[in-house]
């Protein structure tokens, strides 16, 4: 008798004590949301921030708090620098709450965490273009909003460094003498990039390449608009006297590809 009462004993200590009686109920959202705000502008522990954050999510998803908590791990994440995180949880929201007045300011954090990882010209440039792709979107999408202001400002960072990727590799192909290749590449910084400080020279090395293969009237062309638009460029100098050394003037044909670009953008 006393083995009976044990084992009903036992059987009513599981049915008190089981796992889905330990379940934790959910905190309050403001209560967690709260505490991620106190982690995140007072311990400025941004990732214990994002985490708690997150929790509203977790707990409370279909609720207001959900939605301003999700803003706000993506911002703590950019600012912890885990900016795969930062990303993800802003692109979530962009497509959680596309209508919200604050998708300009996640599309935005989309944009500065890839801004912020761009690498130097001598590596791969991939996460230039995706921050660009973003930021553009910024401008575009969000054109009246103070982040479209500051996402113009990235994006002619970021040209830049694609700019300088491509002059980096045109150098390459001209110290081995690959004339055409080298064109190519700073034709996509004439064509694509003309607003960056690289165009100077890349119509300078336009000279150069063209000068190296015989095709006078293109570095003629090169040449001219190089000084039409740059005028005391030192580049220009340069330009100035490769063509002179070749007994010929600077000369725009406007038939050429180098005259055309500029005209298309208003440029010369």
């Amino acid at each position: 008798m006393l083995a009976v009462a044990l084992g009903a004993g036992v059987l009513a200590g599981c049915s008190l004590f089981g796992d889905k009686d330990l379940q934790v109920p959910d905190e309050p959202a403001d209560k967690l949301y709260n505490e991620g705000l106190f982690l995140l502008n007072t311990k400025h522990d941004y990732k214990d921030a994002a985490k708690k954050f997150e929790e509203v999510d977790r707990q409370h998803p279909y609720s207001d708090w959900a939605r301003k908590a999700l803003l706000m791990s993506a911002y703590a994440y950019y600012e912890s620098r885990s900016y795969d995180d930062a990303i993800t949880a802003a692109k979530r929201y962009v497509t959680l709450h596309p209508g919200s007045p604050d998708a300009a300011y996640a599309q935005y954090i989309i944009g500065s965490s890839y801004f912020d990882q761009i690498p130097d010209v001598s590596r791969d440039q991939g996460r230039t273009e995706k921050a660009m792709n973003a930021l553009d979107e910024v401008a575009r999408k969000y054109p009246d909003t103070e982040y479209a202001v500051s996402a113009k400002k990235k994006l002619e960072i970021a040209r830049e460094s694609l700019a300088g990727k491509e002059m980096e590799i045109g150098r390459f192909y001209m110290e081995r003498h690959d004339y055409t290749a080298a064109i190519n590449r700073f034709k996509v910084v004439v064509t694509q990039y003309q607003t960056t400080r690289h165009v100077e020279e890349a119509l300078e090395r336009l000279v150069e390449a063209y000068m190296a293969l015989g095709i006078v009237q293109e570095a003629q062309t090169a040449a001219a608009v190089l000084g039409h638009n740059f005028p005391d460029s030192r580049w220009y100098k340069d330009a100035y006297n490769l063509v002179k050394s070749g007994g010929v003037e600077p000369s725009e044909n406007k038939e050429s590809w180098i005259s055309r670009a500029f005209k298309k953008l208003g440029v010369g």
